[in-house]
């Protein structure tokens, strides 16, 4: 499965960004979905995560509130809303897919737990 992530840009603090993930090659059924970020000079961090069905999902405490994740298997394709960003929320997003863990219902934070990721997309909030 290869993963494209886009929808990144530049935006004011207070201002909403939806970034997409679609899957080609491979779908996104039965696959945990997760989105992480990598600011300049920094290690990659965990944003949020939702699991195969959706039913659960799990945010880092910087986005919680702020960030949702969705999903639609039958298009193959994930998406971050994030609104309310700061300039904090500046950084490279990618997102991650996996089937380590079939039927899991427990959101995954690690990056060493997603097997495939797409190449990022540039979120860049000015203040």
């Amino acid at each position: 499965v290869q993963l494209q992530a886009s929808g990144g840009g530049l935006v004011q603090a207070g201002g909403s960004l939806r970034l997409s993930c679609a899957a080609s090659g491979g779908t996104l059924s039965r696959k945990a979905l997760g989105w992480f970020r990598q600011a300049l000079g920094t290690e990659r961090e965990f944003v949020g995560a939702i699991v195969w069905n959706g039913v659960t999902e799990y945010f880092a405490d910087a986005v919680k509130g702020r960030f949702t994740i969705s999903r639609d298997n039958a298009e193959g394709t994930a998406y971050l809303q994030m609104n309310s960003l700061k300039p904090e929320d500046t950084a490279v997003y990618y997102c991650a897919a996996s089937d380590m863990f079939p039927g899991s219902q427990v959101p995954e934070t690690s990056p060493i737990a997603y097997d495939y990721w797409g190449q990022g997309t540039l979120v860049t909030v000015s203040s």
